[in-house]
């Protein structure tokens, strides 16, 4: 098992326990590897003296290098993506409850849980090739299984977490029966076998491989704001559909963290949270990785994000992403959605 070490945390070391540093180190372990977020971390050192030791590693990897460390562990705060990953961790027993009044003043009672908080959303939008579908027909999740779609849908892997997560939530909004006649449609739907990520799905419709796929809000912001030719020629064939408006809204999914059990910076920890939902490190999170801010007040400054407009998000409380995610596993598993 290899980890990255950043250019704050030079080595694991580095990782400072001692009670006389307990104001003035953060270790952090990351599962965020979006290098806008240098920024992030420098600015909140800049305000707070507080020095972040960080190491990052892929999300899985990192929850069993919290469990196995155990109450030895350095670790204060774990940031990851996604709404199961982070409630896997609550399972675990890693999280440690947290009571912040700035917290739960800023941060929407549906995306943040008694341990673990969401920091930023990404919505998970239908895209399709102008030239060959309209946008009134894919208006909603479901219309992507309808028989006037077969042989034009692209999709990553069902078990990526992003179609986990969705498909937990028509289990949520619809029950099982429903969520699997879907996925029965769907992939009776696939122009191909499911690969790639969520990039590859958007340069699949632009090349007429599909017609149309999924795809989170950041990739497809990435892409419309790029300055390659290449790219700019790509979303020229790409238009974008908020899914389901007139009824659940589109489905989102989020990236956010929690101060572990044996922290031994925990109220560094606390106040590395309090900062993630501060309107700077919002901005932060919109305009260095075309995320959505999850205070609502936050003015952002994202050509991307303009052009992509406002929508309405599905509500659904986010540990009901995770409640529901292996019954979506069942159902992809008996579909052949794989």
């Amino acid at each position: 098992m290899r980890f990255k070490p950043s250019l704050i945390a030079l080595s694991v070391l580095a990782l400072c326990t001692s009670v006389h540093a307990e104001d003035k180190v953060l270790n952090l372990y990351s599962a965020r590897h979006y290098q806008t977020d240098e920024a992030l971390y420098a600015d909140f050192t800049r305000d707070t003296g507080i020095r972040i030791n960080r190491i990052e590693g892929k999300e899985d990897e990192l929850l069993e290098r919290i469990r196995n460390e155990g109450a030895n562990s350095p670790a204060d705060v774990l940031l990851t993506v996604d709404a199961a990953r982070l409630a896997k961790a609550h399972e675990l027993g890693l999280f440690v409850p947290v009571r912040s009044k700035v917290l739960e003043a800023r941060i929407p009672a549906h995306l943040r849980t008694e341990d673990w908080f969401s920091f930023s959303t990404r919505a998970r939008v239908i895209v399709y090739n102008k030239e060959s579908i309209t946008p009134d027909s894919v208006r909603n999740y479901e219309d992507l299984a309808k028989p006037a779609l077969k042989g034009k849908v692209c999709s990553r892997s069902g078990s990526h977490p992003y179609n986990l997560s969705l498909g937990a939530a028509i289990i949520a909004h619809q029950g099982d029966a429903k969520a699997e006649e879907w996925a029965r449609g769907l992939v009776a739907n696939f122009a191909r076998s499911p690969k790639g990520g969520d990039t590859d799905q958007i340069k699949a419709v632009a090349a007429g491989e599909c017609q149309v796929a999924l795809a989170n809000t950041y990739y497809v912001a990435r892409l419309m704001r790029s300055t390659k030719p290449d790219e700019v020629k790509l979303m020229e064939k790409v238009g974008v559909v908020w899914p389901n408006q007139a009824t659940t809204g589109t489905h989102i999914n989020v990236s956010g963290g929690g101060v572990l059990k044996h922290a031994p910076h925990r109220e560094a920890g606390i106040r590395f949270l309090e900062y993630l939902a501060s309107d700077k490190a919002q901005r932060y999170f919109a305009d260095g990785n075309n995320e959505w801010p999850v205070v609502e007040q936050v003015k952002v400054s994202n050509p991307a994000l303009d052009a992509l407009g406002k929508f309405k998000p599905d509500t659904l409380p986010v540990r009901n992403l995770a409640m529901y995610q292996v019954k979506a596993q069942m159902i992809y598993d008996r579909t052949g959605y794989r």
